[in-house]
């Protein structure tokens, strides 16, 4: 594991100055708690997205949407189409434009930058065979008043796992402050307690489910096969752009928004040779000899209870989770 912190450490390097150059910070002067945007502001938001992600989609080409996405959607959209662009120069054989409808905007006021919305929408991505339609829950964050509108985070939810947001008499929701001692875990603690969690089973405050528990123990399963072992790294990923955004619900929870960086480190046997698939070479730094790193960033979707409240262990509740590789690095 010591050898897999330095490389994770290293793969980190850029994000880390990007990070510190890009922070949201608020504005001095700018304390007016003020609705974040209009509703119709957010539906060109929305619309502003999706256009620049059908071209971007399109051609395979990163620089098309890079104005539209930061933070985690941000890093998993930019590394995805940069890895297609390699493979796929002549761009999308298969494009089918993505189409986002039925919106409803969840605005919540607050003061100072960075400012920010909820989308929740309908999807044309549905599989047919799928029982149900999912819907694409958006974030949308502004940093500061010369700055645009983009998605930092993306979940795809069933419409029964979105709650219901608490709204004043105006319609505007209440949002979390990161440092809030009001929820059982503070939002700005969620990053670094959920990649304890899954490096070590610590804290134990998250609900057994598809992305906690389950996900612990696949990756067990996998820790050692035959002529290759891999190891796991989790580090937190809650500063700037990838920091935290949390609604308060009409049931007293809150509904949190954050990010993680996830590490797999393989390592081959004496005379086992390892499979690197066409979209994780294209990321590919260094050369592949008996080792590989790949790194992931994953956002998840989280109702937290408030105070103290919840079960003993089982306060947390991930109710949803993207994840998708941002670089790979050989040895």
């Amino acid at each position: 594991m010591r050898r897999l912190g330095r490389a994770a450490t290293g793969l980190a390097a850029t994000a880390v100055l990007s990070l510190t150059a890009s922070a949201c910070v608020t504005v001095h002067g700018e304390l007016e708690v003020v609705p974040s945007a209009t509703k119709d502001e957010a539906a060109k938001a929305l619309a502003a997205f999706t256009e620049a992600y059908n071209k971007a989609d399109k051609a395979y080409d990163p620089a098309l949407d890079a104005a539209r996405v930061t933070g985690a959607l941000g890093a998993i959209n930019q590394a995805g189409l940069k890895a297609r662009q390699v493979n796929f120069p002549g761009g999308n054989p298969n494009h089918v434009p993505l189409e986002l409808t039925d919106a409803k905007f969840t605005i919540p006021k607050k003061a100072g930058w960075p400012r920010w919305f909820v989308a929740d929408t309908d999807s044309n991505r549905d599989r047919d065979d799928s029982p149900a339609d999912n819907r694409w829950v958006l974030v949308f964050v502004r940093a500061g008043a010369d700055e645009g509108w983009k998605a930092a985070y993306l979940t795809i939810m069933l419409p029964q796992q979105i709650p219901a947001f608490k709204t004043d008499k105006d319609g505007y929701a209440e949002p979390v402050a990161p440092d809030s001692a009001a929820t059982a875990v503070a939002p700005r603690n969620l990053s670094e307690e959920y990649a304890s969690y899954m490096q070590n089973g610590k804290p134990d405050h998250f609900k057994p489910g598809p992305h906690t528990s389950a996900w612990r123990e696949d990756r067990k399963k996998s820790e050692n096969v035959p002529g290759v072992r891999t190891q796991y790294l989790d580090q937190p990923l809650d500063t700037g752009d990838f920091g935290p955004l949390g609604l308060m619900t009409r049931d007293g929870d809150a509904f949190v928004f954050f990010s993680v960086r996830n590490f797999e480190r393989q390592t081959a046997a004496k005379g086992v040779r390892l499979k690197v698939v066409p979209d994780v070479k294209a990321l590919l730094t260094g050369e592949v000899k008996d080792t590989i790193t790949k790194e992931r960033v994953s956002s998840q979707a989280v109702l937290v209870p408030p105070g103290n409240g919840g079960e003993p262990g089982q306060a947390v509740e991930v109710v949803g989770r993207l994840t998708g590789l941002t670089a790979a690095k050989g040895s």
